[in-house]
């Protein structure tokens, strides 16, 4: 852990975004947590469940061409900012949700939230280069998963806790004052100037060219669809997690219970699975950069095996028996989808030349939201419509992964190969 304490004491302009990071995960698994609950107590159905992780990444996906030229063009720093700010505003606005009426607010209060959130997150991904070193940018990525995983374990057992204890409303309030803290955090970092680029061609066709760019480089391409192909599968997850808590492995506890005076027992548990989740993708990155290394084509290998790991680890899943071997599992699924993430994040970030990081890192994130609402929404609809188990549900959604996985493996083989056959080519 010496090389991260390092990277996070000299380096003054990456320790205060990874301060703001932390404060405002923090307040992300609160209100996840806390809206999670209430739809629950306010319809107990599994499409309204994924409706809202439908509000959550819908608008990622419908914003993120208008968000990464902006990234492009503008100062990221300051749009960080703004988004921070006004998100502490809109989630203000989840207090006036108090009835089965008003859940159509919940669900447009949580579509601005995240259409400003999709400003933020290719404008946070693209910075990264610019204020960390090259050969830091695997230990940031690296440290930056740790990060939101350590506040997935903490966030949300607390926020579950909290949630339980001391209602939803209590979660939302905390929730925008580390949006308030966030935005001062980032108000502190220094972003050097950035090297012009060729002269503006108007946002719609900058993203094309965005766009073009990415076709023409199969290989960032590729690198920029693994988050994409993995939350086809892990989306799901969502809101399957859920639905174990509440109808499988809900806490019956009574003494604990009263001692703590938890009503809710289905949220503590999903904050216990979130905190094994925290676990798996902080923990598991840092493992496999110890073994693999910041190499290149290791970290290619890295995320060969978090495929893998990810696909096996949901089977595990459907198959567990009890609630300690579904934490087993979880932990599995979660250290191969925290490598992937790392690995590609960081690669991308290595390769792609400034002027095109935030709309590399838009399209990316654009297929992320796209792929898990797709994923989400067949979870909703095997669960309602289709009267599936959820253990039967887990089992097909994790052989998804094993074909994602197999797919993967062969673009990765074909990348090899044709790197092989360049070498050879230049030495002859």
């Amino acid at each position: 852990m010496n090389e991260y304490i390092t990277l996070l004491r000299k380096n003054r302009n990456y320790r205060y975004l990874w301060l703001g990071n932390v404060i405002s995960l923090l307040g992300d698994w609160f209100n996840l947590l806390a809206s999670a609950e209430l739809i629950t107590n306010l319809t107990n159905s599994g499409v309204a469940i994924s409706s809202l992780f439908l509000a959550r990444y819908l608008p990622l996906f419908l914003a993120s061409p208008l968000a990464g030229v902006v990234a492009d063009r503008f100062s990221r720093r300051t749009i960080m900012i703004w988004s921070d700010l006004l998100r502490a505003v809109t989630v203000l606005g989840f207090l006036l949700v108090r009835s089965t009426e008003q859940i159509w607010l919940l669900y447009v209060l949580t579509v601005v939230q995240f259409v400003l959130s999709a400003f933020f997150t290719p404008a946070r991904s693209a910075i990264i280069a610019n204020v960390v070193a090259q050969e830091d940018l695997v230990a940031a990525n690296a440290l930056d998963s740790f990060t939101w995983s350590t506040m997935l374990a903490i966030g949300s057992f607390l926020g579950g806790l909290a949630t339980a204890v001391f209602g939803a409303q209590i979660a939302f309030i905390l929730d925008a004052a580390t949006f308030l803290l966030s935005a001062w955090m980032v108000s502190r970092v220094i972003v050097p100037a950035r090297r012009k680029g060729e002269v503006h061609l108007g946002g719609w066709f900058e993203f094309i060219d965005g766009f073009r760019y990415l076709w023409s480089v199969p290989f960032i391409l590729g690198l920029s669809l693994v988050k994409g192909a993995g939350s086809f599968v892990w989306g799901s997850i969502n809101v399957l997690e859920i639905s174990f808590a509440e109808k499988i492995y809900a806490l019956n506890m009574p003494a604990l219970q009263a001692a703590l005076r938890i009503e809710d027992g289905g949220t503590a548990t999903l904050g216990i699975i979130y905190m094994m989740s925290g676990l798996g993708t902080g923990l598991g990155p840092l493992f496999m950069r110890r073994v693999l290394g910041d190499d290149k084509k290791r970290m290619l290998w890295g995320i060969t095996i978090g495929f893998f790991l990810m696909g096996g680890g949901i089977i595990g899943l459907g198959l567990a028996p009890s609630l300690l071997y579904f934490l087993l599992a979880t932990f599995v699924r979660t250290v191969g989808t925290g490598t992937l993430w790392v690995f590609s994040a960081a690669l991308l970030q290595m390769m792609v030349p400034d002027q095109y990081r935030g709309r590399v890192f838009a399209f990316e994130f654009a297929v992320l939201t796209l792929t898990q609402s797709i994923s989400i929404l067949g979870a909703g609809f095997a669960q309602d419509e289709l009267l599936m188990p959820l253990s039967r549900i887990a089992i097909w959604v994790g052989s998804l992964g094993l074909v994602v996985s197999l797919v993967w493996l062969a673009f990765h083989l074909w990348y090899q190969s044709m790197a092989k056959r360049r070498m050879s080519e230049q030495a002859a």
